[in-house]
């Protein structure tokens, strides 16, 4: 039953994750196409809540979907099981949260 949940919380996020590649594909052409700078762009994101917003729902559905997808290949080519699967699981996914959610809060707020 686990692994079913785990299943459809990877394809879920991955349905949510598409819309959001794609804006940030989006805001990355609109950037070097107009030049932008990094200080440029820092100083359009900086105090955004909007921006905050998008790049943090990203990085959590990005954490979620990569620390399940870790755990299989943990599984299948690591031969990880029980408690010692599930710890990399989450290890690798709060790793992931805490990378990306410091690189948001560092862009819109620091």
């Amino acid at each position: 039953m686990l692994n079913l949940r785990l299943y459809m919380l990877q394809r879920i996020t991955g349905l949510l994750m598409a819309p959001l590649v794609l804006g940030h594909l989006a805001v990355m052409i609109y950037a070097i196409q107009g030049g932008l700078s990094a200080a440029e762009i820092l100083g359009r994101t900086q105090g955004s809540w909007l921006w905050f917003l998008f790049y943090g729902t990203f990085t959590l559905a990005v954490s979620i979907h990569g620390a399940i997808g870790l755990r299989t290949i943990a599984f299948e080519w690591g031969g990880l099981k029980g408690a010692g699967l599930e710890a990399f699981m989450w290890l690798s996914g709060l790793g992931l949260l805490a990378l990306g959610g410091r690189a948001v809060w560092a862009v819109t707020f620091a």
